[in-house]
């Protein structure tokens, strides 16, 4: 078999004056997308519910099957990881780039085409949680793609500017969907979302995967993989057999990714509901504050990943996590015995979780060889994430419905033990080691010692 790969032209392997802007657009753009994508579906779920899931009594049915398929998307995520992770491994990250983000966009052109149920009757809700399913299969594969692509295309001093960069696109994407909701409501109302009007924000999604294709297209493959790719042939080891021989790197990406996306889902997603079902703020004015919070935890991403470059990635994840553990009971007493507000309880939290968000691409990223980085971290990374993120909000309602909701501040605080365990289970993998090690972060010292900094 031709090595597709290495047949690329010279200049897309030396990338010239501008190449690294390239390769980051490339990975945040996927990510801004990705996250539009995903977050568009579930705000716009109760207007389009009816037309595609049926109606029920006060139309509960139609958007409970409607979120079903939003779960769904969870589930596929493992299974994308593993095809397009080994895609990605074999043919290069821009070819996995660019997969995963044309299907993204088709399948969202694909959604804002369907027919009604009024037109084919129960075929609405088979096609939509097939292209859901066919979203969950492409979004599996992005995000460890895009990992393995920013580990390693990051100019190794600024590595965790770029990972908090490229994973601020999910935050980003967030923003947007509730934008696309606000003007969507603004200009066609309420009913007119209803009857019709959701599609615009589906043809927005599917826009956008088009342009961040386009982008991808233009960026250079990564050197790294070049190389790897120019060695003597090697067989790849089976994917049972690459878990065993990395299992301190699976660990690790399980950890962190357990507290990340706990994180992620109570602090920025239940938060509101959890401080509603407390009777210390309303719902609605809770969830429209949240576009602040995501605002700062945005800045917050950015600043982590500036100081792991500058004072050292292991001192600034440990000091964050070690926060997170000892701040999250007593913020959460606070606000349910009304001695701090909801707003900076949200915002405080917000900012704990994003030093997580902010490093993962590249904390991951390093654990795993160039070989198998895609397939090896995607995989791990989804099923924590359809396991215990994509159930989390589930898992809290029942609680809640029981009369347990106290249950889930320790929940949360146990999760976040996970990313402060993965800096230590980390130092066992020597690929990880070393890559910290030869990283010199960029300090007074170290800018007198190398002359000019």
């Amino acid at each position: 078999m031709t090595d597709q790969t290495a047949a690329l032209p010279l200049r897309d392997a030396v990338p010239a004056a501008g190449g690294r802007r390239r390769e980051l657009a490339a990975a945040t753009v996927g990510s801004v997308v990705e996250s539009f994508d995903w977050n568009v579906y579930a705000v716009l779920a109760p207007y389009f519910a009816a037309d595609l899931f049926g109606h029920g009594k006060g139309g509960v049915s139609g958007l409970l099957a409607a979120y079903v398929g939003f779960a769904v998307g969870f589930v596929a995520r493992p299974v994308g990881s593993f095809l397009i992770g080994r895609l990605s491994d074999s043919r290069g990250r821009r070819f996995g780039l660019t997969l995963s983000m044309s299907v993204i966009a088709a399948a969202s052109l694909g959604i804002a085409l369907l027919p009604g149920q009024q037109t084919v009757g129960v075929w609405a809700a088979v096609l939509a949680v097939a292209a859901r399913v066919v979203q969950g299969l492409a979004f599996g594969g992005e995000t460890p793609t895009v990992a393995a692509y920013v580990t390693e295309t990051a100019p190794p001093r600024h590595r965790f500017a770029y990972s908090s960069v490229s994973y601020g696109g999910i935050i980003i994407g967030s923003l947007i969907s509730y934008g696309v909701l606000a003007l969507l409501l603004h200009t066609v109302g309420k009913e007119g979302l209803k009857h019709g009007g959701w599609r615009w924000g589906f043809v927005v999604a599917a826009a956008l995967g088009l342009a961040a294709v386009w982008v991808r297209r233009a960026a250079p493959e990564s050197e790294e993989f070049r190389r790897t790719r120019a060695e003597p042939a090697s067989e790849r080891p089976p994917f049972l057999g690459t878990l065993r021989s990395h299992r301190w790197a699976v660990l690790t990406v399980f950890l962190h990714t357990l507290g990340g996306t706990i994180g992620y889902y109570f602090a920025l997603v239940y938060l509101p509901q959890y401080a509603a079902a407390y009777g210390v703020i309303g719902k609605e004015e809770a969830a429209s504050f949240m576009t602040l919070v995501l605002a700062v935890v945005l800045a917050t991403m950015l600043l982590s990943g500036v100081l792991a470059d500058r004072l050292g990635l292991l001192p600034v994840m440990r000091t964050a996590f070690t926060l997170t553990v000892l701040l999250v009971l007593p913020l959460l007493a606070a606000l349910r015995h009304g001695l701090l507000p909801f707003q900076l309880v949200a915002v405080v939290l917000g900012m704990l979780v994003a030093t997580v968000l902010g490093t993962l691409n590249v904390f991951t990223g390093l654990l795993f060889p160039t070989t198998v980085r895609a397939v090896g971290l995607g995989v791990v990374n989804a099923a924590t994430i359809a396991a215990f993120g994509g159930t989390f909000p589930l898992l809290a309602e029942w609680l809640n419905g029981n009369h347990h909701l106290g249950v889930i501040p320790y929940y949360v605080t146990l999760c976040s033990l996970g990313p402060l365990l993965a800096t230590f289970t980390a130092l066992r993998v020597p690929a990880f080691t070393a890559a910290i090690r030869n990283s010199v972060p960029r300090t007074t010292s170290a800018r007198v010692q190398s002359g000019n900094g």
